[in-house]
């Protein structure tokens, strides 16, 4: 049995603990919550990066690196994440747990501690980051950005939010745009590091054998020195129901396969909706999983597409199709999808696709409860669209969920933006 609380340890900065003893490592995460903005994602994404290059007593990757070896191999990362439209950036520890180290003596106290100096006391030179550690990072944010384009097909879903999202803080890159690196500084990255420290939200995660109250104590004594100057309010994403028309876009690569990808409004239902476990549902008979209509129709019956399937952006609320074509199957292969939406707005749903659909949605809930990352992420999330309902709960629900409720959320679904990734022309 593990249990959950949430508390609020000091103005703006909330603790999701659970405590389980199911796992044989403790994770943690400090992570601050601002609003996403283009001119400031890229500097913000450098940030976690520049914290795990040292702090004042561990000044280099070599002393943070020995300082883990002796908390039994722990291990720290640098996470940049969007959920909805908040930029998402902290570090991540994974750390034996308490109640396995050898001679009894717990260290969650100084692995906390030490994250914690990671991101209070960095290693800095002239009262800013450090020239160096900023320009290698720059170069290596450089090098993330560029590299998206590489996987062709998380690529296309990339910029397909982008379109359909340009005038919306959604369509920002998580980690920024390649052309704002270059101007980022030591100085304009230590400012926006303070600011992030006095006005972001900050969220604490836990999840490990420890009681809470212990958790609760070795926190709060970490954050001591957290400057806090309000403004912790974060913004709720802007969801619009429907498009007024669709929008395409193609571009021209050297790739030897057509991407297509395509980008739906779910008319307002997010994941703080009432309809959105039968959303869950809609998604996983008309594209998410193996017996889904696309995988089964469009790509094995039909042989239309290389891979074909769909996903949902809960906090946003849009859907999003992901299909890898031949170029000149690109409209038959857009109709039969569309054609495969109007089969579920229809409620051509048979028994068995509704309980394999059912199926296989609650087990990848339940999976979340077996993989300590993955609740994190999960909580995180949640935490940001001010939700309290578990994997668990979401998985009771769509227990009760009908073919009727699914048709309803089929026709709120409305096509917005079309993609297209072909190959070079001429």
């Amino acid at each position: 049995m593990s249990t959950l609380t949430r508390t609020e340890l000091l103005p703006g900065v909330f603790l999701t603990a659970i405590h389980t003893g199911k796992f044989k490592s403790s994770m943690f995460s400090m992570t601050l919550l601002t609003p996403l903005r283009a001119q400031r994602a890229a500097t913000e994404a450098l940030i976690p990066f520049l914290l795990l290059r040292g702090s004042e007593a561990h000044p280099d990757m070599q002393s943070i690196s020995t300082q883990l070896d002796q908390l039994y191999g722990g291990s720290v990362s640098p996470v940049v994440r969007k959920k909805g439209e908040v930029h998402c950036l902290g570090l991540l520890g994974s750390f034996l747990d308490d109640s396995y180290t050898l001679d009894g003596n717990g260290i969650l106290e100084q692995a906390v501690q030490f994250v914690g100096e990671l991101l209070l006391q960095p290693y800095t030179e002239n009262g800013v980051f450090s020239e160096a550690y900023t320009r290698q990072e720059k170069g290596n944010l450089a090098d993330r950005i560029r590299s998206e384009i590489n996987e062709k097909r998380l690529y296309a879903t990339q910029r397909v939010v982008e379109e359909m999202c340009k005038d919306e803080p959604y369509g920002v890159s998580t980690l920024g745009r390649e052309a704002d690196v270059d101007a980022i500084t030591p100085q304009s990255t230590w400012e926006c590091y303070r600011d992030l420290l006095s006005h972001g939200r900050l969220e604490l995660y836990y999840c490990g054998s420890a009681p809470a109250q212990k958790v609760k104590d070795i926190f709060l004594n970490t954050l001591q020195e957290l400057p806090r100057e309000g403004g912790y309010d974060l913004p709720r994403p802007l969801i619009l129901p429907q498009a007024e028309t669709v929008r395409r876009v193609e571009e021209h690569l050297d790739v030897m396969q057509g991407k297509l990808a395509m980008g739906l409004r779910t008319g307002g239902i997010t994941a703080s909706s009432p309809d959105y476990p039968a959303l869950m549902l809609c998604n996983a008979i008309f594209g998410g999983t193996t017996t889904s209509k696309l995988f089964l129709h469009v790509r094995e019956k039909l042989s239309l597409c290389y891979y074909a399937d769909s996903g949902l952006h809960k906090f946003k609320g849009l859907m999003l199709i992901s299909s890898g074509v031949e170029f000149e199957q690109r409209q038959r292969a857009e109709d039969e999808i569309m054609a495969q939406l109007e089969s579920c707005r229809r409620g051509e749903i048979e028994p068995w696709e509704m309980d394999g659909a059912r199926r296989s949605t609650i087990s990848a809930l339940r999976t979340v409860l077996d993989n300590q990352g993955r609740q994190e992420d999960w909580w995180l999330g949640q935490a940001v669209a001010g939700l309290d309902q578990g994997p668990e709960t979401l998985a009771q629900a769509l227990e009760t969920v009908d073919v009727a409720q699914v048709v309803q959320t089929a026709q709120a679904l409305c096509l917005d933006t079309v993609y297209f990734l072909s190959g070079r022309e001429g």
